[in-house]
């Protein structure tokens, strides 16, 4: 099925309590979100069911869900009718939530730092980042898309894992799925459809 998981691993790390304001900085915003994600993640006392809710609610507030699903269908976004369109961009929610939340592991040990922000225009800021495993395995260099159209709510548009791009390895694996089924777009929201209700 579809591989999402490197980007679910790196996701997991940023989500907690959506009572919490975050700054409006996009370095700092991306420190607050991890760093009260990993405590989260250890917190004894919330069962997985909650995590899984706090997890959801702060995805919702944070990630760019919209954008990331219309830039992972790539061209077709043009030529798909506003219901398909519609579908696909639900479809895609509950599939990237699922994704989300199926995979939550302990990872309140990993060792995070904000290393610095490239402001590239008004609209983008890419924070720059590492994850230092508990294991000693080597560390995870990871650079957060974070877009700022709207300066007092940044939101993540992308995460650049070791140079590589999640948003972007996603769009060609759909693209995959649509070339292999004559751009049906309807085949691409089945399979997402599948994953979510398996």
């Amino acid at each position: 099925m579809i591989k999402f998981k490197t980007l679910l691993v790196f996701f997991l790390l940023i989500f907690q309590s959506s009572l919490l304001a975050y700054s409006s900085n996009p370095k700092e915003f991306v420190s607050e979100l991890v760093n009260e994600a990993i405590n989260t993640l250890a917190d004894k006392d919330l069962d997985k069911k909650q995590k899984v809710e706090i997890i959801t609610n702060i995805a919702l507030e944070n990630v760019d869900i919209d954008a990331l699903s219309l830039y992972t269908l790539g061209e077709l976004r043009k030529s798909a009718n506003k219901e398909e369109l519609q579908k696909y961009k639900q479809s895609f929610e509950k599939y990237f939530l699922k994704s989300l939340t199926s995979r939550l592991s302990d990872y309140s040990s990993s060792k995070f730092e904000v290393e610095d922000a490239d402001k590239k225009s008004s609209n983008y800021t890419i924070v720059k980042s590492k994850v230092i495993p508990e294991d000693s395995s080597p560390e995870i260099k990871i650079d957060w898309r974070i877009y700022t159209k709207n300066s007092n709510k940044p939101l993540i548009r992308d995460l650049i894992v070791e140079g590589l791009s999640l948003a972007r390895t996603q769009k060609e694996e759909f693209a995959s799925i649509l070339s292999s089924n004559n751009n049906d777009i309807n085949i691409l929201i089945s399979k997402l459809d599948e994953f979510v209700s398996n």
